[in-house]
């Protein structure tokens, strides 16, 4: 019984912890949403989103989040299976040198970047705000160490059967890989809805602008109104929190039916 009352203690302690933790996180949310509503409460969001083109904004995110999305679960599904299951000269070497480029920090291929794309005909488009992301180090990582951890056998098996690499890929290897594509899905998603320094780079016009730029503008204009303020930076916010709500059920879900380990 007092083994059982002190683990009681215990858990009590771990779950006051995570409360007084969630609370804290979740002040700065509060505080933005009240002030939103002071001194005119709905109508200040109503205000906000005609003020500037906000429903652009969200279109412009919305297409270069889809896209990029797109772009990058198709270039490092493939980049990854390549590290994790074939095998070529150098590949751990390419594999570090892949992985370095996460250590050079954005303002140092900024501007060559910046240079590429401006020889390309690129600046000021959707392509200059897309195609650069489409391929990402980190997502790679992610999937490569996941895709080591499923049994060479079901390889081997497959092969036997008369299956391709690619097609080995789509029906065996992906779908055993819910749980950490989900992962890498919001990640992404969130990195795009809130780019800013890249998106100001690269577009000058009001028909371009994603919602993070639109928003700083937004700030500029309306620096001391900050009911205004709280309200655009609410409505900007909101569709990520929705997003999480709706997949973390899953991404719990996906991690307990993971794929078969060594």
């Amino acid at each position: 019984m007092a083994l059982d009352g002190r683990t009681l203690a215990l858990n009590a302690g771990k779950h006051l912890m995570l409360i007084l933790g969630g609370a804290i996180m979740l002040l700065p949310f509060l505080w933005m949403v009240s002030t939103s509503l002071q001194q005119g409460g709905f109508d200040n969001y109503i205000e906000a989103w005609t003020r500037v083109p906000f429903g652009r904004y969200f279109l412009n995110t919305l297409i270069v989040t889809v896209l990029t999305l797109a772009g990058v679960l198709v270039t490092s599904s493939l980049a990854a299976y390549a590290f994790a299951t074939m095998e070529f000269p150098g590949r751990s070497a390419l594999f570090l040198l892949f992985l370095s480029t996460m250590m050079v920090p954005q303002p140092v291929y900024l501007a060559p970047s910046y240079v590429i794309l401006s020889k390309l005909g690129w600046i000021n488009t959707y392509m200059a705000l897309i195609v650069p992301w489409t391929a990402n180090v980190f997502t790679v990582f992610l999937l490569r160490q996941h895709f080591r951890t499923i049994p060479k056998t079901l390889y081997e098996a497959a092969i036997l059967d008369g299956c391709g690499r690619l097609r080995y890929l789509w029906k065996v290897v992906l779908p055993l890989s819910k749980s950490v594509l989900v992962t890498v899905m919001l990640f992404n998603i969130i990195g795009s809805w809130n780019s800013f320094m890249w998106p100001l780079v690269v577009t000058h016009s009001e028909e371009l602008r994603v919602l993070q730029v639109g928003l700083s503008y937004f700030n500029q204009e309306q620096s001391s109104n900050y009911q205004l303020l709280m309200a655009a930076s609410t409505f900007s916010t909101i569709p990520l929190i929705l997003l999480f709500l709706a997949a973390q059920k899953r991404i719990v879900a996906s991690y307990s039916r993971s794929g078969i380990k060594d």
